[in-house]
């Protein structure tokens, strides 16, 4: 995979994220903080304050909308991630056109769970399952467009996407020897491009 694929997976959605990222907080859980930059295995205890942060900071938002008390499911993602899910049916609001507002809301929303965290760990909100939905549909597409790459012998470019579905895409094709994946121009019009290996 080429450098620059390995850029667009890296789990960053804006340069606010990259910052958090980057940044050094000194947060609410030094202990936790250091274990988790070291590397080691988060007990389960230790993995419970870090959701009880992450839903504390999105019932917070919530509230704004007068939803805080909104079911909320909680569970690991396959890349080991936080995925905290609002199964409100009154929220559109917060998914917006394309998901735009929803990408606002998980930059937000992980901004603030690192800073009082004092470390970044990946949480990712949904609403009513629309990432999930959109994921698998990315992935789909990913899969079916090295597919036509292969039958054809040639390069496909994707549709523009965000950061995280170029990341999606990039996972998606990760274990096909017979295709590369890199991103091309500027955003928003920045696309993943699927070439053949030689």
């Amino acid at each position: 995979m080429s450098e620059e694929s390995q850029i667009d997976m890296e789990p960053q959605d804006t340069v606010g994220a990259v910052e958090a990222e980057n940044e050094e907080y000194a947060g609410a859980f030094p202990e936790l903080a250091a274990k988790y930059k070291a590397g080691e295995e988060l007990s389960d205890d230790e993995l419970d304050q870090i959701a009880d942060v992450a839903l504390t900071v999105v019932r917070n938002i919530l509230a704004q909308f007068d939803a805080e008390n909104a079911p909320i499911d909680e569970y690991e993602g396959d890349e080991g991630e936080l995925i905290l899910d609002v199964t409100a049916p009154d929220l559109a609001v917060l998914i917006g056109r394309h998901g735009r507002t929803l990408e606002s809301l998980q930059t937000m929303v992980s901004l603030i769970v690192s800073r009082q965290l004092g470390f970044r760990y990946p949480v990712v909100i949904d609403i009513e399952g629309y990432k999930s939905r959109r994921n698998e549909k990315v992935a789909t597409m990913a899969r079916s467009a090295a597919a036509r790459a292969i039958r054809q012998h040639t390069s496909v470019k994707l549709p523009p996407m965000s950061a995280y579905e170029r990341r999606l895409v990039h996972i998606a094709l990760r274990d096909n020897d017979a295709v590369d994946t890199h991103s091309e121009g500027v955003d928003p019009e920045r696309r993943v491009v699927i070439t053949l290996v030689s």
